[in-house]
């Protein structure tokens, strides 16, 4: 770690223990609070003093918590010598930032953090720059891989000892350029969208030779970011490339985790001696906060209290009318358990989710054979699954042949 990595770690370790202070706090007010309630005016001068006791002693906790731990990092970091390598350098200290970045990446932008996360595109584990020298061989086609929430590039190489990654092999056996595009999953999906479509127009145009075709390729969250590129993007620019969108387990229609997560928080929200238990719950990310009902765009989320317990209120955004569109979803559940399916899904995101279907019995925005499910895999499985890439091939040689499908009326 470097020494202002260190730092960090200790600003956003100071800040998370000076709110378990701030918790006992208010959970010890609230409990309070209905005491003296219950004994009535007769207790209003004991109860003055108690608060201003509690007051003074929360706050000297909070301070002295804080303090310690930012102390303590910054005594740390002067023991690393200036030219000590990142985090990023080793796939531990990568998988560290991505979760970091994904539980609570909009706080870490808003402090600058070196440990938030810029949007880069990548290539063989390193950020490409955006030049026509940058590659030495580069083809017209494009894969271009999204990851999901908590994630870095390095997902997509999950169980690469055992598999090949899907990126290798289309390279090897299709002729596309695989390109992975990192970037902070705690923020606004709509933010990674616009930023996205942003960093493909540079692309696009910085390539050493004509982009003709592009396929976007997104995990979870990563193919809601897609979806928003899309709908940012230019249309006489790189959106026009576009030929496929692969979506494989994202919650166009909600998470249920998330979803659940913002019920527990309201619940707990309605009493003061629980009231302080909802905090740490809110302190989530604003990109997990779009995962309940999918949003994808600015008018979804602003002006919205994303704590509030609200209806879905986001916009229906169509998907790309000039691109072919797949979806892919995995269940825990092998294909005869169609009722355990239905009800776990692959532990994250739900079939009905995955495929964006509004309810059931609604009939399919594009042809049957756009939709594949595998059954007895997780959420994760869809990052690096021969099955799924079988599917993937099969998709783009037909794809290739064939006028790109609309979605249904």
């Amino acid at each position: 770690m470097r020494p202002d990595e260190v730092r960090a770690v200790g600003d956003l370790a100071g800040a998370a223990a000076a709110t378990v202070a701030d918790q006992v706090r208010d959970t010890h007010v609230g409990i309070a609070a209905r005491v003296f309630g219950a004994i009535g005016p007769g207790a209003e001068p004991v109860r003055v003093v108690h608060d201003r006791v509690a007051a003074t002693a929360y706050a000297g906790a909070h301070g002295l918590t804080d303090a310690l731990l930012r102390c303590g990092a910054w005594a740390l970091s002067l023991t690393r010598p200036p030219g000590a390598p990142p985090l990023e350098k080793n796939v531990s200290g990568r998988l560290a930032i991505g979760a970091l970045n994904g539980a609570f990446g909009d706080a870490l932008a808003r402090r600058a953090s070196p440990l938030a996360t810029t949007m880069s595109v990548r290539s063989r584990g390193r950020d490409l720059a955006l030049d026509p020298t940058a590659v030495a061989a580069a083809s017209p086609r494009l894969a271009i891989f999204v990851h999901g929430l908590g994630e870095t590039d390095d997902a997509w190489r999950l169980a690469a000892s055992r598999h090949v990654p899907y990126g290798d092999r289309l390279e090897s056996e299709l002729g596309y350029t695989p390109l992975y595009v990192r970037y902070n999953s705690g923020l606004h999906i709509s933010d990674n969208g616009c930023r996205l479509a942003e960093l493909l127009d540079a692309l696009v145009r910085g390539w050493p030779v004509d982009v003709r075709e592009i396929a976007l390729i997104g995990h979870s969250m990563g193919g809601l970011v897609a979806r928003s590129a899309c709908h940012y993007g230019a249309a006489e620019g790189w959106r026009s490339r576009v030929a496929h969108v692969f979506t494989l387990g994202a919650p166009h229609r909600g998470a249920p985790l998330e979803q659940a997560m913002h019920v527990a928080c309201s619940a707990l929200s309605l009493l003061p001696e629980t009231r302080a238990f909802a905090t740490p719950l809110r302190a989530r990310s604003a990109g997990i906060k779009d995962l309940r009902y999918g949003y994808l765009v600015d008018e979804d989320w602003l002006g919205q209290d994303p704590d509030a317990f609200l209806r879905n209120t986001g916009r229906e955004i169509p998907f790309l009318e000039t691109a072919n569109h797949y979806f892919v979803c995995a269940t825990v559940a092998a294909d005869a358990d169609a009722a355990l399916s239905r009800i776990v899904g692959d532990l994250l995101v739900l079939r009905s989710s995955a495929f964006s279907h509004r309810r059931r019995g609604e009939r399919m925005r594009f042809a049957v054979d756009h939709y594949h499910h595998v059954g007895g895999a997780t959420h994760f499985d869809l990052l690096n699954h021969p099955a799924i890439y079988e599917q993937i091939r099969t998709w783009l040689a037909v794809g290739a042949n064939s006028a790109r499908t609309p979605p249904a009326a």
